[in-house]
């Protein structure tokens, strides 16, 4: 295994354990400029993450440092793309829908892409590069290299005359509204299946769900690393503007309108 692919399952693992910490208990959340929630969760994870990273020596890019101006990052050719906690409403809501994204980006490409879910323990890992994406449930007391090694390939598939699509639990709207019912126009069933932060194109990349439209804001850190999963197992994140994959670590890090599908 690359050796900043184990840095990052490390430290997704490691920050999962500060997110449980405070799931586990009484907590308040503040909200940001955007409206959006935060938690001592998402700073706890996210000082975590950086301790691993920074050893690296590959520039950050997380949604809670402080960004860094476009005329210095577009000279990286390599960065960290993270999310210390993607969800924040599920972990607020407490239904468990909520992850760890870290994702390892080469001139605007995803190499390497883990999500860990911290309430199952499951650990989602990729190197594109190989086209190798697999799972595993996280035993602490098991040595971390054996758990690797048992780690289960992930293989997108399709359930005939059935499209089964994911959807933003929290951020439904008319134009994915609109879009399902476009589906439902063909000969094809769809089968509408809600799903909260990341684990929605990981759905889509083990063969649990068809598609996954997002046609509503999302950032670059809460799609990167589950864009790696999805890529290195053969599954597209395709953009509504551009018509081909989408990139990283751009002047505006707000991801246009996308569809991942298989």
């Amino acid at each position: 295994m690359d050796s900043n692919l184990r840095i990052a399952i490390q430290a997704s693992i490691e920050a999962g354990k500060e997110i449980m910490k405070i799931y586990e208990s009484e907590f308040d959340f503040d909200l940001k400029e955007d409206n959006s929630p935060l938690t001592i969760a998402d700073k706890n994870a996210n000082d975590v993450i950086n301790s691993y990273l920074l050893k690296t020596d590959i520039p950050i890019i997380s949604e809670e440092n402080e960004q860094i101006d476009y005329e210095i990052r577009k000279e990286w050719k390599k960065c960290w793309i993270v999310d210390p906690l993607d969800g924040t409403k599920e972990f607020i809501k407490r239904n468990g829908e909520f992850t760890v994204n870290i994702a390892l980006v080469e001139n605007g490409i995803p190499l390497f892409g883990v999500v860990y879910v911290p309430v199952e323990k499951k650990l989602y890992f990729a190197d594109v590069a190989s086209q190798g994406a697999f799972s595993v449930v996280i035993i602490d007391e098991i040595d971390f290299d054996e758990q690797i090694l048992k780690a289960i390939e992930i293989v997108p598939g399709k359930q005939n005359d059935l499209i089964r699509l994911v959807g933003s639990r929290s951020h439904m709207n008319i134009e994915t509204t609109n879009f399902v019912n476009e589906l439902r126009k063909g000969k094809d069933e769809v089968q509408v299946v809600s799903k909260g932060s990341s684990l929605k194109f990981c759905l889509v990349a083990e063969g649990n769900a068809d598609i996954y439209p997002r046609f509503a804001p999302t950032m670059e850190w809460d799609t990167a690393a589950a864009h790696a999963i999805c890529a290195a197992a053969g599954v597209q994140v395709i953009s509504e503007e551009t018509k081909k994959e989408l990139t990283y670590n751009k002047k505006n890090l707000l991801n246009p309108w996308f569809i991942c599908k298989n």
